[in-house]
């Protein structure tokens, strides 16, 4: 029986892990393409959704003010905003000519408040191309006509992006590095450019489409009551027959995500179990599989003999070559590779958290609404 499992798993890693570790090598890094020339920027709107931003919106705002681009808005959706982000939206607006405001004082019935946001940037958005992004992510002022250099180069319709997330202390850079894994593991970004496959990806830092695309793709109209509306977007322009890529950003674009450990338990708990579609079966495939390629090897590395050893040897290997590349891109120590099992834990824990809580509660609270599982799951396509 040890024979097979163990076999197995290894067989996992030497197969669609190697795949996908050899995949992430691939993936267009923004630093080797050289910026355009004025001259092939098209217009760009930047859209984003801030509600109750104060702590971070003024820095990333200085970002995107200081982009050096030509034929550039910055349309900002104040979402019911009960803090400074108003007068910090204000100030900005201006400051900049390029920097538009659009208030939502009230949400609509039968949607979830950033889809909705985002699609009233889009209503007052004039440009052919539409970046989404959220409203504590930093731009690097090169960041976008390298975009466009990524996009002219693979004539896409979509580009989404790996940006850096800007990690404090051992619990951060524990969970995060394992997320990256995860991320990697679960999505093989790479297969993403191949038109022929169903393969998709939507990051919430960075997502730039094409207007038409968008538009035919469905909008975010269709995405009222998506949760993971990052992801489903990116899903609904590749089933459209649209050219997708993602790429890598590293210091071109970050963020600093939610601080402490504790925090980012708290902020995918709405996350998590919509992910997974609301479908206990798939957490508990998902946590199956999460214990068998990334805990179990590590456990019953020290009691095996023979074959079995050897089988799970390789896959320890291989976990912890792909974590630590994951680190290192990260711009973490790859020593954090020897946290994959610690990681792979509190990743299960999170995601049967979210799962009980929302079943608890029979919903979410997101932006400070309350959003039933029965209207959620009928929101899902």
């Amino acid at each position: 029986m040890a024979f097979l499992v163990f076999g197995l798993i290894a067989l996992f890693w030497l197969t669609h892990g190697l795949r996908v570790i050899y995949g992430a090598t691939q993936l267009p890094r923004l630093e080797k393409f050289a910026p355009v020339a004025d001259e092939d920027c098209p217009p760009i709107s930047i859209l984003f959704a801030a509600r109750d931003e104060e702590e971070k919106l003024a820095g990333a705002l200085e970002t995107l003010i200081a982009l050096d681009y030509p034929n550039l808005e910055i349309v900002a959706v104040d979402d019911r905003s009960a803090d400074a982000t108003p007068h910090i939206l204000a100030s900005f607006a201006a400051r900049d000519a390029r920097v538009r405001v659009v208030r939502i004082d009230t949400l609509p019935e039968g949607w979830l408040g950033k889809p909705h946001a985002l699609q009233r940037g889009y209503e007052a958005a004039s440009s052919e191309w539409l970046l989404f992004t959220d409203a504590d992510v930093q731009f690097h002022a090169e960041s976008l006509r390298r975009a466009i250099s990524i996009v002219n180069e693979r004539k896409l319709d979509h580009l989404t992006l790996m940006c850096a997330v800007e990690m404090h202390g051992f619990w951060e850079k524990t969970l995060i590095t394992f997320f990256g894994l995860g991320f990697h593991v679960a999505t093989n970004p790479n297969r993403v450019g191949n038109p022929r496959s169903t393969a998709y990806v939507g990051i919430g830092a960075f997502q730039l489409v094409r207007r038409a695309a968008y538009e035919k793709s469905g909008m975010h109209r269709r995405l009222a009551l998506e949760v993971v509306d990052d992801m489903k977007l990116a899903k609904n322009i590749k089933q459209a027959g649209f050219r997708s890529c993602v790429g890598v950003a590293q210091k071109h674009v970050s963020v600093r995500w939610h601080a402490g450990a504790g925090n980012i338990v708290r902020g995918v708990t709405k996350n998590f179990f919509a992910a997974a579609s609301y479908s206990l079966g798939l957490v508990a495939a998902q946590s199956f599989g999460v214990f068998c390629t990334n805990i179990l090897p590590f456990v019953a590395l020290p009691f095996l003999r023979g074959w079995p050893l050897a089988f799970d040897a390789i896959a320890v290997a291989a976990a912890l070559s792909f974590h630590a590349g994951v680190a290192v891109v990260m711009r973490v120590s790859p020593i954090y590779a020897l946290t994959d099992p610690l990681g792979a834990m509190l990743f299960t824990y999170m995601l049967l958290r979210s799962t009980f809580v929302t079943l608890r509660q029979g919903g979410i609270v997101w932006r400070g609404t309350f959003y039933s599982l029965e209207e959620l799951r009928r929101g899902q396509e």
